[in-house]
């Protein structure tokens, strides 16, 4: 099932595939903009806020990548990305620039529709009382509430992406212990698969440069010699 009051921004150059999304995501319960580049895409952010972004990579004048990053600067919505079939090197650009996934082409509209479902379903829920004493994760500076899904650098409210929050969600659960990238990626309601291990690397590495001192070296988020990733709390 879709989210009946989620918005949705599509922004693609090709004005066919512009218009079948939009038609398809609106029948499936979706509201939906339409941007036909970059430039048109921030026009339409100026004004108005969407649940969940979907991103052409290639595109005249300022790509997905760039347009990715510049996002990432001041909102933490969630980024689909629609890469041509075999650029690896996009699909890591792009996650590395704050996107949440990606999607090869040609695809399935039926599998972008999943996809965006799944990362909807992972956004943190807004707390149901203020009243509700929150759960403290202390990482040296860092405050990770558990409650809320909200990361603070002392006054200041850390942006996390929908990916990274739902990591912290895994993490902050099983304090202490080893997680592989192979059931993180199950957590993270991904395809099982070399490439979506390679992701998850991608976002640990994102994850650590917003927790960690230096992020080359590790206190926080550690790695764990053949297990996985742990999260070591204060």
């Amino acid at each position: 099932m879709s989210d009946p009051d989620a918005h949705l921004l599509i922004v693609d150059d090709d004005e066919r595939i512009r218009s079948l999304l939009q038609k398809f995501l609106i029948r499936h319960g979706f509201l939906v903009s339409a941007a036909r580049d970059a430039a048109h895409a921030r026009r339409l952010m100026a004004g108005l806020d969407f649940d969940l972004i979907v991103l052409d990579v290639m595109m005249p004048g300022e790509d997905g990548i760039s347009l990715t990053r510049a996002i990432r600067e001041t909102r933490h919505t969630p980024i689909m990305l629609l890469t041509a079939r075999g650029e690896t090197e996009d699909r890591i650009a792009g996650l590395e620039a704050g996107a949440d996934d990606y999607l090869p082409k040609p695809f399935e509209p039926k599998e972008l529709l999943l996809r965006i479902n799944a990362i909807l379903r992972r956004m943190p829920e807004s707390p149901v009382s203020e009243a509700l004493q929150p759960k403290l994760l202390t990482l040296g500076p860092i405050r990770y509430d558990i409650e809320r899904g909200e990361m603070w650098h002392g006054d200041d409210l850390v942006r996390l992406t929908a990916t990274e929050s739902q990591l912290m969600r895994i993490f902050s659960a099983k304090p202490g212990e080893a997680l592989s990238r192979t059931r993180l990626v199950e957590e993270l309601g991904r395809d099982k698969g070399q490439a979506q291990e390679r992701a998850v690397d991608v976002q640990i590495t994102r994850l650590r440069r917003k927790i960690e001192n230096d992020p080359k070296q590790p206190r926080y988020l550690q790695t764990v010699r053949g297990a996985g990733y742990m999260l070591a709390p204060d």
